[in-house]
């Protein structure tokens, strides 16, 4: 993933609303959640939820499609998936991942 592609995606989710819309729409799963849906379970306007989901689509971390008359959303799982293995690409100096505790007891990081 380009580093400007990140950038877009955490730019997105670096507003109260907006990010609770994509924890909302990761927990609901692939099938979606219909906006007005969204709005109501996070007490956003329409308005303003219209505006948080453009911003979010252009990220690329959300998707829709129309059913009937209802706007369908979901989380990007793909997208979320490349900005998660971006940021953790060399985490832990190429050695596997392991809690903090493993590798750095609390005595050894206080000292």
């Amino acid at each position: 993933m380009e580093t400007k592609s990140v950038i877009a995606a955490l730019s997105a989710l670096a507003q109260e609303s907006r990010l609770g819309i994509f924890r909302h729409l990761v927990q609901v799963g692939p099938n979606g959640c219909a906006a007005s849906k969204i709005g109501e379970v996070l007490d956003i306007a329409p308005s303003s939820l219209s505006f948080h989901m453009k911003e979010l689509s252009h990220a690329g971390l959300v998707t829709s499609r129309q059913e009937g008359r209802f706007v369908i959303y979901a989380a990007n799982y793909d997208v979320m998936n490349e900005v998660l293995g971006f940021l953790t690409e060399n985490c832990c100096g190429g050695n596997p991942c392991s809690p903090v505790s493993a590798c750095c007891p609390p005595s050894a990081a206080a000292t």
